[in-house]
C-alpha cells in the first residue's frame, strides 16, 4: 500500500510541474507574438515616417529651373547665354562695333581685333619649341608643327593621298574635277588656284617694288620677296626645314619640296589651257603654252632672232660663237 502511495504522490508532484511548464512556453509563444507584432509595427511606423519626410521634402525643396534658351530669329540657331547670341546676330546685321584705333578696319568681335593689332605692334607670342619661328596667331603655330611632326590631316577621298594644309587639299580635289574657278578679268583666262591667278596678274602689271638688298632682284608681291630673303638666310644657316616624305631629300622652300615630291607621286597639276598636255611645274607649262601663241621671249643680241624657249636660245648663241 505504501508503494501505491507513494506512486501516486510522485505522479501528483509530476503534473504540477508539467502544467506550470506548459504555461510558461505558452506565455513565451505569446511574448514572441507579441514582440513581433510590435517590431512590425514599429517597421511600419518607420516606413510612414520616412514617405512623410520624404513627401515633406519634396514639397519644400524647390526644383533646378530649365536654363533659358536664345534663338536666333533670323537663322533659327540656339545659344545658352544671350551675350552669345548678341554676337551672332552681328553675321546677319553686319555690324562691325570694334574699330582699329591705327588703320580704322573694323571687325565683328574682340577677339579679332585683338589678333589683327598684333600685326601693327609686330607681337608674336606663339612660338615653336623646335625651331623658335613665332607667330601673331595659335591656329598659325598649329599649322607650323605639322612641318616638323610631319602630320598630314587632310586626305583626298579619291586618291588617297593626304596633304599638310586644307588649302593644298583643296587645290587637289580641282586635280581631279578639272575645274579652274579663278579667272582672270582682264584675258579671262582660267586657272585652278588663287595663287596662280595672282601670279598671271603679273603678266598684266611690270610694277615690282619689292627689291631685295642683296641680289637686287625685284618681286611684284610682299609674299614672294619674303620668302626670297629667307632663301638668302636658309642658305647662309644651311637651314633646310621641309622635308620629303618619300626620300631623305629636305629643301630650303616649302615651294620647291612640292615641286620635288611630284616625282614621286606622278603629279602634273599645270594643265594646258590649248591641249590636253599636263606638266608638273608651271614652268614647264608656260613654256610649252608659247607653242601655241607663237610668244617669243628670249631674243638674240647678237642678230635679233627670238625663241620660244631659253634653252634654244642658248644653242643659237653657241652656233654664233663656233663660227
Amino acid at each position: 500500500m505504501e508503494f501505491i502511495k507513494k506512486e501516486i504522490e510522485d505522479m501528483s508532484d509530476q503534473e504540477p510541474s508539467r502544467i506550470k511548464h506548459e504555461d510558461t512556453e505558452q506565455q513565451t509563444d505569446q511574448v514572441e507574438v507579441k514582440q513581433e507584432r510590435q517590431e512590425l509595427n514599429e517597421d511600419e511606423e518607420e516606413e510612414e515616417e520616412e514617405e512623410e519626410e520624404e513627401e515633406e521634402h519634396n514639397f519644400t525643396t524647390p526644383r533646378p529651373k530649365a536654363k533659358k534658351l536664345h534663338t536666333c530669329t533670323e537663322c533659327g540657331k540656339i545659344f545658352q547665354r544671350k551675350g552669345d547670341l548678341n554676337r551672332h546676330m552681328r553675321v546677319h546685321t553686319g555690324e562691325k562695333p570694334y574699330t582699329c584705333p591705327q588703320c580704322e578696319k573694323s571687325f565683328q568681335n574682340k577677339g579679332d581685333i585683338n589678333k589683327h593689332l598684333r600685326i601693327h605692334t609686330g607681337e608674336k607670342p606663339y612660338t615653336c619649341p623646335q625651331c623658335d619661328k613665332s607667330f601673331t596667331q595659335k591656329g598659325s603655330l598649329k599649322t607650323h608643327l605639322r612641318i616638323h611632326t610631319g602630320e598630314k590631316p587632310y586626305t583626298c577621298t579619291q586618291c588617297g593621298k593626304s596633304f599638310t594644309y586644307l588649302a593644298d587639299l583643296n587645290y587637289h580635289l580641282h586635280i581631279h574635277s578639272g575645274e579652274k574657278p579663278f579667272n582672270c578679268d582682264q584675258c579671262g583666262k582660267e586657272f585652278i588656284s588663287s595663287s596662280h591667278l595672282k601670279q598671271h596678274l603679273k603678266v598684266h602689271s611690270d610694277e615690282k617694288p619689292h627689291v631685295c638688298s642683296l641680289c637686287g632682284k625685284s618681286f611684284a608681291r610682299l609674299d614672294s620677296f619674303k620668302l626670297h630673303e629667307k632663301s638668302h638666310e636658309q642658305l647662309l644657316t644651311g637651314e633646310k626645314p621641309y622635308k620629303c616624305s618619300y626620300c631623305d631629300k629636305s629643301f630650303t622652300q616649302s615651294g620647291t619640296l612640292k615641286s620635288h615630291e611630284r616625282l614621286h607621286t606622278g603629279e602634273r597639276p599645270y594643265k594646258c589651257s590649248y591641249c590636253d598636255k599636263s606638266f608638273a611645274h608651271s614652268g614647264n607649262l608656260k613654256s610649252h603654252e608659247r607653242v601655241h601663241t607663237g610668244e617669243k621671249l628670249h631674243n638674240c643680241t647678237l642678230c635679233g632672232k627670238s625663241f620660244t624657249r631659253s634653252k634654244n636660245l642658248v644653242k643659237h648663241i653657241l652656233k654664233h660663237c663656233s663660227q
